[in-house]
């Protein structure tokens, strides 16, 4: 990771933070800021692996996942956006369904990790506390301004954990 990627990610992770911040300040509110993020976030991630597969995967082998997982996140981001009108029950399965989805894909991450002797641990921190936001999402389905709070609570674990990575030195593998 080059010094302006460091940077770039401390940087993000330190206004995720304060981000998450306000969302616990303001609970009730959050709902839409909540709905807003997520589609911002899932629309911008989607038209970044369109164009990185137009530029570099589509040459590459297996290239042709990147495409697909863009267009799916793409989707899933104007999806997002659309559910303003929808009541907050189904809104919280959603979101419930997603941090279970994520917690279970990184915690087969820190599993292979695991097995090449790379760093396994901060993975399945992550892995677990995204499949409790989800379980505590649906715990809590009826109370908007808990489920806020414990997104926001989950941004922040989550930017900790980016702004960590970020200052952790780069192992290099040399193949003799």
């Amino acid at each position: 990771m080059t010094k302006l990627q460091r940077t770039k990610e401390i940087i993000t992770g330190i206004i995720t933070v304060l981000m998450a911040f306000l969302l616990i300040l303001e609970p009730s509110d959050g709902y839409m800021a909540v709905i807003g993020i997520l589609s911002l976030v899932y629309t911008v991630r989607g038209i970044n692996m369109i164009v990185y597969y137009f530029t570099m995967a589509r040459f590459m082998v297996g290239g042709r996942t990147s495409l697909y997982v863009g267009i799916i996140m793409f989707d899933f981001g104007i999806l997002t956006g659309t559910l303003t009108d929808v009541p907050h029950f189904y809104i919280l399965l959603y979101l419930a369904v997603i941090h279970g989805f994520s917690g279970i894909i990184e915690m087969m991450r820190a599993s292979e990790s695991k097995k090449y002797g790379g760093a396994w641990r901060l993975k399945t921190g992550h892995g677990i506390l995204d499949i409790m936001m989800a379980v505590m999402c649906i715990v809590f389905l009826n109370r908007l301004s808990f489920a806020v709070i414990i997104y926001a609570i989950g941004l922040i674990y989550s930017s900790v954990l980016r702004i960590i990575s970020a200052c952790r030195r780069t192992k290099f593998v040399y193949i003799q």
